[in-house]
């Protein structure tokens, strides 16, 4: 909490808005019994005029949200928003376009999406190997791509998928690739519908790592397209991808080697 209460830093964020502002404080955190905020928080505004200095460091927004629930509830409303707004504006004016709330609520974990490679462990989604989940410096999602992730019945739907996260040489899987994605307005998507009329059946025990939603499995509903393998250059036969009921996409596939991937992409 030292990064809040030292006022020259608010002085370098250069706003005339805090010249003006007047830092009012609560004598004692009313959220939390436990809390150990006993010296009370500045406002709302000053603590987010902090973060557009720090430009949304999503490090440091992880860490506020551990300090209290009152934080952590800010955290979840205003900073994760702005995180997301900064890091993909056109794609999130989209997901919002024409009235769509798929985003309200689940700011933390869109922000989570964005920057974090779920990774697997053995036992779990992709039970056949090991690999510890990381945080990833920069991906681009593609609403382009996302078209080759949809059976051509379903295709009118929006979805935006990353680029695949290469953990190169695990053993006998060889060339390993993560990707995720989201949808917009899942909800009422043809996706969703198709799913619920196969009678597809959510994964009993694994959950949505960005959300803790329960997960449908698109190979098992027979939904993964061949073009999906051609996308991220990828064996037709070892791709494997989830969705879960807040429209979030999670899979894994194994990596052509480069030449024959160059090879698939111009058949595609």
């Amino acid at each position: 909490m030292h990064l809040f209460t030292k006022l020259p830093l608010l002085q370098e964020v250069g706003f005339s808005r805090v010249k003006k502002m007047i830092l009012t404080k609560q004598y004692r955190c009313i959220h939390s019994a436990s809390c150990q905020c006993t010296k009370g928080h500045l406002s709302e505004d000053v603590i987010f005029l902090v973060f557009h200095n720090l430009n949304w460091n999503p490090k440091l927004i992880a860490t506020l949200s551990c300090v209290c629930k009152w934080f952590d509830d800010l955290a979840k409303r205003v900073l994760w928003k702005e995180f997301c707004r900064t890091r993909a504006p056109k794609m999130l004016d989209d997901l919002q376009s024409n009235g769509s709330h798929i985003v309200d609520g689940n700011w933390r974990a869109l922000g989570k999406l964005l920057i974090y490679c779920s990774g697997c462990t053995k036992g779990g989604l992709f039970n056949s190997i090991q690999i510890p989940g990381h945080f990833v410096y920069q991906t681009r999602f593609s609403r382009t791509s996302g078209k080759s992730f949809l059976l051509p019945q379903c295709r009118t739907d929006v979805l935006y998928v990353s680029d695949p996260c290469e953990h190169l040489d695990q053993g006998e899987e060889g060339d390993v690739g993560f990707f995720r994605g989201v949808f917009k307005s899942f909800a009422t998507s043809k996706v969703r519908k198709m799913l619920i009329s196969k009678g597809a059946k959510l994964h009993p025990t694994e959950v949505c790592p960005y959300c803790k939603a329960k997960l449908w499995s698109m190979l098992q509903a027979k939904m993964i397209p061949q073009s999906a393998s051609c996308r991220l250059g990828s064996y037709e036969d070892c791709i494997e991808y989830y969705v879960c009921l807040n429209g979030h996409m999670l899979g894994i596939c194994t990596l052509l080697p480069l030449s024959d991937s160059e090879e698939a992409s111009e058949l595609a």
